[in-house]
């Protein structure tokens, strides 16, 4: 740990870096078992590639880390119940539907996929990388479903809801940031 950095300081500032809420579900002998990331990003686009993190002490993980596959559900605006239902820390999520409305297909490998959410990554384990307290695991994204909706976001803390869009002269969908375009301060992303 850096000289005087307490960890609810780091914890405060990654908390000012909005981000969407994911539930990463997988399949263990026909039980769907599931934790809510928002450590979760793209990493490549040849060959289609993500990552999540995950805490050692999650059970999610060694479930990851035996079956190979998951899924990565991108929660809708009116999913925070499911957000919180799989937050807690419980041995199993028999009562998913019952407590929190979380209802699941299967693709045709069986990993779950979550009723209602707006976006579903079906996904290979590739690698696992221990970093710190947690697991990056990387995997490569076989299938994704696309649904019309507005995200659940997560920031200070606190879940949210997309705002207004920010007016400017560019109304036009383009390439994300992280595909080499100028950003509000001129830099660009090599």
């Amino acid at each position: 740990m850096v000289m005087g950095l307490a960890p609810a300081e780091f914890r405060e500032a990654m908390g000012c870096f909005a981000t969407g809420v994911t539930i990463v579900t997988v399949d263990l002998d026909g039980e769907v078992h599931g934790m809510t990331a928002n450590a979760f990003a793209s990493v490549s686009m040849d060959p289609l590639l993500i990552l999540v993190c995950v805490d050692h002490r999650a059970r999610t993980h060694a479930h990851l880390h035996a079956k190979k596959r998951f899924g990565i559900n991108i929660l809708a605006e009116g999913q925070r119940p499911i957000s919180e239902y799989y937050a807690r820390p419980v041995y199993t999520h028999e009562r998913a539907e019952q407590e929190a409305g979380a209802r699941f297909d299967r693709t045709a490998q069986g990993t779950p996929i979550l009723h209602g959410a707006l976006a579903y990554l079906d996904c290979r384990l590739q690698s696992a990388q221990e970093a710190g307290d947690h697991t990056i695991f990387i995997a490569e994204v076989e299938n994704v479903v696309v649904r019309q909706g507005e995200p659940l976001l997560f920031f200070r803390a606190q879940y949210r809801k997309i705002g207004k869009e920010v007016a400017g002269e560019r109304q036009k969908k383009g390439p994300a940031p992280s595909e080499g375009v100028a950003g509000p301060e001129g830099l660009t992303d090599v």
